[in-house]
């Protein structure tokens, strides 16, 4: 297996799981916290996803899908559009509700295909591009994938038991 065929492999387990995580459930479930300090699917989800975009995007060279295709507009959240919920307060997380699944796995998705275009086209040399020079060591391109990778089933995983949780309750 190659580096761009290990990597679609790795980016669409994360889509199964968050498409596990979100897929029938109703607002209230989406939008539930477990208490006032928790996160909600909706913010897990909505968050998960604007890291990857974001931070894919600045690899790749691309805008954004959120800005390109209008996102902030369908979400209507009170952030500023570049958002990506690092740092969000309790108020800021519990402002990320959506009327249902689709918003969040349309957003996802399209997200997705962005990320699925950009690590196709890579090969082992490619990983070694420092991406962001403000670390030290700086962050070549492999080592923000793995982040957005551990990230994005990091916080699937925790949509998945917000679900599980709500579920038995």
């Amino acid at each position: 297996m190659n580096i761009a065929g290990l990597l679609d492999d790795a980016f669409e387990r994360v889509r199964e799981a968050v498409h596990a995580a979100a897929e029938g459930l109703p607002p209230d479930d989406l939008n539930a916290r477990l208490d006032d300090g928790a996160n909600s699917i909706a913010w897990l989800i909505w968050h998960l996803t604007r890291v990857q975009d974001d931070h894919i995007a600045e690899a790749a060279g691309t805008e954004q899908v959120w800005l390109a295709q209008e996102w902030p507009a369908r979400f209507a959240l009170p952030f500023e559009d570049r958002a990506t919920g690092f740092g969000h307060s309790d108020g800021e997380v519990a402002a990320v509700r959506v009327p249902s699944a689709e918003p969040l796995l349309g957003y996802y998705d399209a997200v997705h295909e962005q990320t699925l275009a950009f690590i196709r086209g890579l090969n082992g040399h490619a990983l070694d591009r420092v991406v962001d020079d403000s670390w030290s060591p700086p962050v070549t391109l492999g080592v923000r994938l793995v982040s957005v990778l551990a990230e994005g089933l990091q916080h699937a995983g925790q949509a998945a038991f917000v679900r599980g949780s709500l579920q038995r309750s």
